[in-house]
């Protein structure tokens, strides 16, 4: 069994503020510190549940963040960017049998975490998916579906955790911290990583299950922060500016979307 997993930061328990996501300030080492504790569990996971290939993607900003020589011997971890439409799940194709997202957070729109954004956390005001307000879990997981691999395991904020349920009804899940306002109330970081290796291999147990269909031409809508950026998107072709602020594109598959996506946003 191969499995794909993506990791980022902002949903890893703990993690607070943006001074704890940033390579190079004081505050990220502890945080950089568990979220490779949490990637080691979702490995050991999977390798309870069969796993003979595991390729984690360093998924959080610079992409150079987990320490990989903790890491199971059997994981392979991609690290940077490789420039493709793919971002955070780059290196994905439909050789691999699932996929699992660690340390995910809410979307930008939403609430759940102090960190919410999707994507891009200084330019994007929400972004939806088919009118759906549209988290990385959401667009991530329709990448996924596109190569036919299902997602079978999240951990992350509560709110996303939630919320996962309306794309992968099937899907395993961990919140590990809930958001209100500024903070972040948070499960310890020991009952986290047990609470992951547990969930994973569960849900490697249910792959079957978490497989879901894509609509066709699907359509993103972007709001951006700025006036400026989504006078600059009208001119990606296809593109319409909805108002000052909003644009949408109506795609015609996932790949065609994140593609449009790369370029906006």
């Amino acid at each position: 069994m191969k499995v794909f997993i993506s990791v980022d930061i902002e949903g890893i328990t703990g993690v607070t503020n943006w001074n704890e996501t940033e390579l190079g300030h004081n505050e990220y080492t502890w945080a950089v510190e568990q979220m490779t504790k949490e990637t080691i569990a979702a490995c050991e996971g999977a390798l309870k549940a069969g796993a003979t290939e595991i390729i984690v993607k360093d998924a959080h900003d610079s992409a150079r963040n987990l320490d990989f020589s903790k890491l199971p011997k059997e994981a392979s971890v991609i690290r940077g960017w490789t420039s493709s439409p793919e971002s955070m799940m780059a290196g994905l194709d439909n050789s691999f049998d699932a996929a699992v997202f660690i340390g995910y957070h809410a979307a930008a729109g939403e609430n759940g975490n102090p960190l919410s954004h999707t994507m891009d956390s200084q330019r994007c005001t929400w972004m939806k998916i088919n009118g759906e307000i549209a988290s990385e879990f959401t667009l991530n997981t329709m990448i996924a579906a596109y190569h036919k691999v299902p997602v079978v395991f999240l951990s992350g904020d509560k709110m996303l955790c939630e919320n996962t349920k309306k794309l992968v009804p099937n899907i395993e899940t961990v919140a590990v911290k809930s958001g209100s306002g500024g903070a972040t109330f948070n499960i310890h970081p020991e009952l986290a990583c047990e609470l992951i290796r547990d969930g994973v291999e569960k849900g490697l147990k249910n792959i079957d299950k978490c497989k879901i269909d894509l609509e066709p031409n699907p359509k993103l809508e972007i709001r951006f922060r700025y006036h400026q950026d989504a006078s600059k998107a009208k001119y990606y072709p296809g593109v319409k500016e909805i108002d000052d602020y909003t644009v949408e594109y109506t795609a015609v598959d996932m790949m065609d979307l994140i593609t449009a996506r790369m370029f906006i946003l």
